[in-house]
Parts: structure tokens; sequence; C-alpha cells
């Protein structure tokens, strides 16, 4: 009985043991499906984030490699800057340097004035550029017609070396008094406007003033570069000529000698920009060279001129209708030395250091006096000098000689401190004295 009931008790101690077993594996199964659900869903998500992480590297890989293409790309944009900066400045420096060069070593504008004769202009382009090839740069050639005459124009558009400019005024003319020329009108506007264009447009320092009947000798531009350094200096010094009135043949010598005078020459002359900003608003309606020659416009200034002239007028046909040309325009020396103006010290022309360095060689001149000045003067070796008392004495004797007689605004042509000087026979001096010259020049014991 007691057997039965011990085994009654172990079976159902069995049957316990093996329900708690069976709970427990089914809990532990319960668990492991919970944990490999918990490790699956963990694996999935690493997995997950191990996907999104090798996606976020690719993009930040992508991303530095941008960042190193945009780097390289800056460095090379950088370095072509700097390359473009530098061939700029490079650029800018040369186009600079042409630019000073081109106001560093540019002297002065040319112009021809023309008109209506063709055959004079096409022998004064020749003669011009003869010279002028080797000095372009420094002297640029124009011509300025005036009108419309058609071979004029043709003739001067045939050259390539050279700038035409043509001036068309359909305003009317009238002259101001009877029996004057209206070409004289015609001229004194033309000028005007040409300088104008010179000076305002194409803004030269300098402008050299040439008219269509003129040769030029083959150190003209030398010498206007040498008068150009004068100008700068000296102030007072209102224009250079390359012409001089007494420039005959017979009445010259040296053609290193250079003057001051008192009287504006013309023909074949330079100014400067700075004398036609005062001259230009008050131009004359005509007569333009005699209005020059007044007092009230030079202002005591004065010009510079050659003993031997460097222009040649070969133009008897013209508007002053051939006036003086046989006895006073034809027989010109027209220089054919080359001098060296460049080695040349031209220091003497400044005004404080001329009037003394003229008065000496006045002073040292022998005087003459009374009639027959010309035989006189050829019985005597070296220079003379011959004291005149006012305008018609000095006419006299300006007529024994053969010499320009004309005065401007009592002021003989050729004249400095009233004395006109030339050669009689070459290659003595010839000083005619005006009343007051001695005191002028500070002469004094003579």
């Amino acid at each position: 009985m007691m057997v039965n009931k011990f085994l009654c008790d172990f079976r159902f101690l069995l049957l316990a043991a093996a329900v708690a077993f069976i709970y427990i594996q089914m809990r532990l199964f319960t668990t492991q499906s919970e944990y490999a659900d918990r490790l699956a869903d963990a694996v999935e998500a690493e997995t997950r984030c191990t996907s999104q992480m090798r996606k976020l590297i690719d993009q930040i890989s992508m991303q530095q490699s941008r960042i190193v293409d945009l780097e390289e790309d800056k460095n090379r944009q950088d370095e072509e800057y700097s390359q473009m900066k530098a061939l700029v400045q490079d650029l800018e420096f040369k186009g600079l340097q042409r630019r000073m060069d081109k106001v560093q070593t540019q002297v002065a504008a040319v112009v021809i004035m023309a008109c209506n004769r063709a055959d004079y202009l096409e022998r004064t382009i020749k003669s011009i550029l003869k010279h002028q090839n080797a000095v372009a740069s420094k002297y640029p050639l124009f011509v300025s017609q005036d009108g419309s005459n058609a071979q004029v124009k043709e003739k001067a558009l045939s050259y390539d070396q050279l700038t035409y400019m043509q001036h068309l005024d359909s305003k009317p003319l009238q002259t101001e008094r009877p029996g004057e020329l209206i070409a004289y009108y015609k001229i004194a506007r033309h000028y005007k406007w040409a300088l104008d264009k010179l000076f305002y447009e194409h803004k030269f320092s300098r402008v050299i003033i040439l008219e269509d009947d003129m040769e030029i000798a083959p150190d003209f531009f030398d010498y206007f570069e040498a008068a150009a350094a004068l100008m700068e200096k000296d102030k007072t010094i209102m224009a250079v000529s390359s012409w001089n009135d007494n420039g005959q043949k017979q009445f010259v010598h040296d053609p290193e000698i250079l003057y001051r005078s008192d009287f504006f020459p013309g023909l074949g002359w330079m100014l400067t920009k700075s004398t036609w900003n005062e001259l230009s608003p008050k131009w004359p309606k005509a007569y333009w060279d005699d209005w020059l020659r007044l007092q009230e416009n030079h202002k005591g200034r004065q010009f510079i001129r050659p003993e031997v002239c460097r222009t040649y007028n070969f133009g008897e046909h013209g508007s002053s209708l051939g006036q003086f040309f046989r006895q006073y325009l034809e027989p010109i020396k027209l220089n054919d030395v080359q001098v060296d103006w460049k080695s040349k010290d031209l220091n003497y022309l400044m005004e404080d250091e001329y009037i003394k360095h003229f008065a000496a060689i006045l002073k040292d001149a022998k005087p003459i006096y009374g009639a027959d000045a010309v035989l006189k003067a050829s019985n005597i070796q070296g220079d003379v000098r011959v004291q005149y008392k006012d305008q018609p004495d000095f006419e006299r004797i300006a007529q024994q000689f053969g010499v320009f007689q004309e005065w401007k605004d009592g002021v003989p042509r050729t004249a400095y401190k009233g004395v006109v000087v030339f050669r009689h026979p070459p290659p003595r001096r010839v000083f005619l004295v005006g009343p007051k010259s001695f005191e002028l020049l500070g002469i004094k014991g003579v």
C-alpha cells in the first residue's frame, strides 16, 4: 500500500517535473524566438545602418571629391587669373609705354593748307615726304583743304602717308572794306578751323603750318625739334619760323645762325597749344598774319627765325597775286646743308642771354654815317652798322641795300629791338639800327 502510494506520488512528481520542464522549454523557446526576432531586427537594423553609413560615406567621398575638384578648379582659376592679371598689366604697361613714347617722341603735327592748286600741292607733298619719312612718327602729316576742288582732294587722298581734312563752309562772307579780296577772309576762317581741329580734336601740343606752295630744307624737321625744346624753356617765344624775309641769296651766309625777332615771319611756322588757346577765341576775320604782328596780340613776345630759310615759297600764282614774288620770294636761298641741330647749344637764344649776345655783336660793328651807305660798307672790313632816324629814313636806306622796306605796327620786317640784320656782301653783316635800339639793348657809349 505504501509502495503504491509512493509510486503514485513519484508519478505525480515526474508529471509535475515534465510539465515544468515542458513549460520551461516552452518559455525558453519563446524567449529564444523573441531573442531571434530581436536579433534579426538588430541585424536588419545594423544592415540598414551599415547601408546608410555606406551611403553617407559614399556621399562624403563624393563631396570630398567635389571639394578636391573645386579646389583644383579654384587653384587653376587663381593661376589663370594671375596670368591674366600679369598679361593685362603687361599690356597696360606696353600701351602706356607706347603712349608715353608717342608723347615723348612726337614733336608736332605738320599741316599743309591747301585750296585749289593741285599741282602746287603735289610738289609740296613730295618735298615734305622726301625728308619726313624717316621721322614720320614725330611729325604726322595732314593736308587741310578749303573748299571742294576735286583735283586737290584726289591728289591729297592719293598719299597714304598723310591724313586729309576738308573745310566746307557755306556761311556767307563779306569784306569789311571796299576793294578787299574775299580770299583773305576765307584763308583766315580756314586757318582757325584747321588749327582748332588739330589742337582740340587731335590733341596735338604743337603744330607746324605750311602752305601748298612750299618746299622744305633737308634739316627742316631737326630744326623744329631743336626749336621746340627751346620754346618749352622760354615762354617769351611766341612761335618759331623757318623763314627769313631777307633770306635772299645775296643777304645770307651761315645756315647755323638763328635770330630772335619782334616781327612775325610766317611761311612755315610752329606754335604751341597754349598759345593757340589764347589766339583762337579772338582770331581775326582776315589778314591773320598782319594781325599776329600787332603788339596787342604778340604782347612783346618774340619769334625765332633762321638766317638761311628752311622753306622756299614757289607760289607765284595765288591769293596774293604774285606780290613781291620776283623781287623777294624767287631769290630766296633754301638751306641745302644738313645741320646737326641736336649738337647745337641754343641757349644763347633765351631771352636774357640773347639781348646780351646781340648787343655784343652789334656794339662790335663799325659805324657808318652819312649818305652812300652801300658804298661805304663795301670799303670796310667786318660788320658795319647804319643808324636810321625814323621809318622814312629806314625805307631810304633799306632801298639802297635792296632789303624789305615794309613795317607793321612800328616794326620793320625781321627787326629785333628795331635792328634789322643781313649780309652785304656775305659774310659781312650789316645792322640797320633804330633810334632807340641802343637804349633797348642796354648799349652805352656808342
